[in-house]
Formats: structure tokens, C-alpha cells, sequence
């Protein structure tokens, strides 16, 4: 198979080659499974089918704890039995493990529902991504555009020409056209359609250098927050510390001058008794 595709690929390229000679052929690649995991919908959709998966799951497992309960009794109760109820509890297990076979494969088997659904939840993404890359291709002027993740052998492949973001920022940008309500949201819709490729990376660049000095701004100000927060602790632990010393000399200043007056006391009583 792989064969076969780089022989198509030397074939389509030999033919075009006159076409392209003087500007040389220009290839680009994405990355679906990086497109995929950047979709907001489509990670929203696998979750959800996640959930479902666990549900499945559950099902077979109290399915099968059940026979297993089945299995016990009728070991348990064997020898009490006559045997056509033997025989009449045996086929009951085995309808009941063909019943979870099929559930099973009705589930997750080759045409199963989770394969189905994993379909479903691909198919509008990949057309996203392919009406995204024949308008790039178009745009920038891309002889040949491949799927790093797919069957094609990359040995190498340098990130300029990974084109995976442009795909991404393609597909949010037909998600806000569909979005828009207002007037204003749809003039700036507009506006940014009208972006070459290159206008709307510089953009996209400049939106996200302003990013980065919020995020940089507020991570310097949670940092000075800590710097107070610690500063603050430390100080109230000093004056605790201050406190604890003051309190403890006090205690000793007060039982010194008990010890004194103690002493006072018995000599007063000893002089007395002796006086008497």
C-alpha cells in the first residue's frame, strides 16, 4: 500500500513537474489527530460517547456477574436436581452468554455502535478539514498536502511546513460565521474572511503576544500576591513568637515573686514559732 502511494506520488509529480519547475513544489502536511484534539466539538461529543462506553461496560459486567450467580446456584443445587431441570438451567446460562455475546458485539464489535458512533463524531470534522485544506492549498498555492497521522511514512518533516494550526483557525472561522447575530460581530467576521493566509497569522501572532503578556501580567501579580501572602505569615509567626517570649518572662517575673514571697512567709511563721 505504502509502495503503491509513493509511486503514485513520483507518477503525479513527474507530470506536474513542468508546470511547477520554475517555482518548485510546495508540500505541506497536518497533523488530524492534533486537529481533532484542538475541536472543542469534537472533544465535547467524545466525552459524552466516553460516558456511554462506561454505561456498556457496566451493563455487560452485571450481565455477567449475573451468570455467574446462575452458574453457582445451579452448581450448589446440583445434586438436589432432577435432570431435565439440570438440563433446563444449562440452556438458560447459555441463552443468557449468547445474549451478552451479542450485546457485546452489538456494542463494540466490527459494525457495533461505538465504531458507528466514532464515525459520526469524525466525518464533520474531516469534512471540515477538507474543505480547509483544498481553500488553503488554493490560497498558498500547496502542490501536495498530507496527513501526518495517516499511513504516509514521514521520516522526517520539518514544522514551516505543518500547516495544522492554519486548518484549526480555517474551521473557527466557519464556526463564528455561523455564530454571528449581530452586525458588528459580522462585520468583524468579515473583515477577517478578507485576511490572506499570512495577514491572519500575523494576526492570530499579534493576538497571541497580547495573550501572553496578560497571562505573564497576571502570573507576576499571583506571584507578588504569594511574596505578600508569605511575608505576612511569617510576620504574624514572629509576633506570635514575640508574644510567646513576653508571656513566658511574665510567668517567670510572677512565680519568681511567689518564690519570694513564699520564702517571706515561712520565715514570718518560723520567727513566730519561735517567739512562742
Amino acid at each position: 500500500m505504502r509502495t503503491t502511494f509513493f509511486l503514485t506520488l513520483l507518477f503525479v509529480s513527474c507530470i506536474s513537474f513542468s508546470s511547477v519547475a520554475q517555482r518548485g513544489i510546495r508540500i505541506a502536511y497536518i497533523d488530524m489527530e492534533y486537529i481533532l484534539e484542538n475541536v472543542p466539538e469534537y472533544q465535547e461529543a467524545t466525552s459524552q460517547l466516553e460516558t456511554k462506553v462506561q454505561k456498556w461496560k457496566s451493563e455487560i459486567e452485571i450481565k455477567l456477574a449475573e451468570v455467574e450467580d446462575m452458574k453457582k446456584e445451579l452448581n450448589n443445587e446440583r445434586v438436589l436436581l432432577t435432570k431435565e431441570l439440570i438440563e433446563e438451567r444449562e440452556e438458560d446460562i447459555y441463552f443468557k452468554e449468547k445474549e451478552i455475546l451479542e450485546y457485546q458485539q452489538n456494542r463494540f464489535g466490527p459494525a457495533g455502535d461505538l465504531v458507528v458512533q466514532k464515525r459520526q463524531l469524525v466525518q464533520p470534522v474531516q469534512d471540515q478539514v477538507f474543505n480547509a485544506v483544498q481553500e488553503i492549498a488554493t490560497v498558498k498555492k500547496y502542490d501536495f498536502i498530507f496527513d501526518k497521522s495517516a499511513d504516509v511514512v514521514m521520516l522526517y518533516s520539518a514544522d514551516r511546513h505543518d500547516i495544522s494550526d492554519l486548518i484549526l483557525r480555517n474551521i473557527s472561522r466557519a464556526a463564528k460565521r455561523k455564530q454571528v447575530k449581530g452586525k458588528k460581530q459580522k462585520e468583524e467576521v468579515e473583515k477577517d474572511e478578507y485576511l490572506s493566509v499570512e495577514q491572519a497569522e500575523a494576526v492570530e501572532e499579534r493576538e497571541n503576544l497580547i495573550e501572553k503578556k496578560k497571562a505573564d501580567r497576571l502570573q507576576l501579580l499571583e506571584t507578588k500576591k504569594a511574596e505578600r501572602e508569605q511575608a505576612k505569615e511569617e510576620k504574624k509567626k514572629e509576633f506570635e513568637a514575640r508574644r510567646k517570649e513576653l508571656l513566658a518572662k511574665r510567668q517567670r517575673i510572677k512565680d519568681s515573686l511567689l518564690n519570694v514571697r513564699a520564702m517571706k512567709l515561712e520565715e514570718l511563721k518560723k520567727k513566730k514559732e519561735g517567739a512562742e
